[in-house]
């Protein structure tokens, strides 16, 4: 299993957020390249980034911090990037950037057809993010919830060819409580893709828990405060899940 750091961008810094909440985040370093290279040499194998205020205006506004991370990674590891990403052009852009993964999310509910084209013009590159609370799936930066099941909406999104879906319980992202394994799990056990698990992980306790169940085609999870915040010991973690394989 992957552990996933996480680099979430705002304003060309990284930070993280308590629930999706712009005015509610914390700067955790000035210089995202530089937090990436630490990442690398921790033993990350996968980056996950998000351009936060691309997220909130629908088009790309951290490219020169995105592209930063590119250059230090320089292909090292696969690197996936979700937030604001609403036309095939910017799919496009980012994929000839470096970006090996294109995250889509609030555009995949709102305009099923573009994740549909998406997945027709880029087969293997592109990643759905489904974030949800209590079984629906929100969108528009967690602000809506709507009257999608997530797991009905998933089936279809695997159906267009997405390469993998992220999963994120909103109700516990950036609060350190703990990763939703039951309902992580009863959403992998409904698909074929993979699984990539987001939101509440806090300590090596949610990484065994994870690998318990990894089986049910949970790939990863994405870790973002509990790695920034020190509850979790990032290479450690990895070293964890690598171990739960080879027992």
């Amino acid at each position: 299993m992957l552990i996933i750091p996480a680099i979430d961008l705002k304003d060309g810094h990284c930070v993280r957020l308590r629930q999706g909440l712009m005015e509610d985040a914390t700067v955790f370093s000035e210089e995202p390249a530089a937090m990436a290279r630490h990442w690398l040499d921790a033993g990350g194998r996968r980056l996950h980034l998000v351009d936060l205020n691309g997220a909130f205006a629908g088009k790309p506004k951290n490219l020169d911090a995105i592209k930063g991370i590119l250059r230090e990674v320089d292909g090292q590891v696969p690197v996936q990037l979700g937030g604001g990403i609403r036309d095939l052009d910017t799919i496009e852009r980012y994929l000839d950037a470096g970006i090996d993964y294109v995250i889509i999310g609030t555009a995949a509910v709102k305009i099923p057809g573009f994740l549909h084209e998406a997945c027709d013009a880029f087969p293997g590159h592109i990643i759905v993010g489904l974030d949800a609370k209590d079984g629906f799936v929100a969108t528009d930066g967690w602000s809506k919830i709507t009257e999608h099941d997530v797991i009905d909406l998933a089936r279809r999104f695997q159906d267009y060819g997405v390469e993998s879906v992220i999963y994120t319980d909103i109700g516990r992202d950036g609060m350190l409580s703990g990763v939703n394994i039951e309902a992580t799990v009863k959403l992998a056990q409904a698909l074929t893709i993979p699984v990539i698990a987001s939101g509440g992980l806090t300590n090596l306790d949610d990484v065994r828990a994870l690998c318990a169940v990894e089986s049910e085609g949970i790939e990863g999870v994405i870790t973002g405060r509990a790695i920034y915040e020190g509850t979790i010991d990032f290479a450690a973690a990895q070293q964890v899940a690598d171990e739960s394989i080879a027992a």
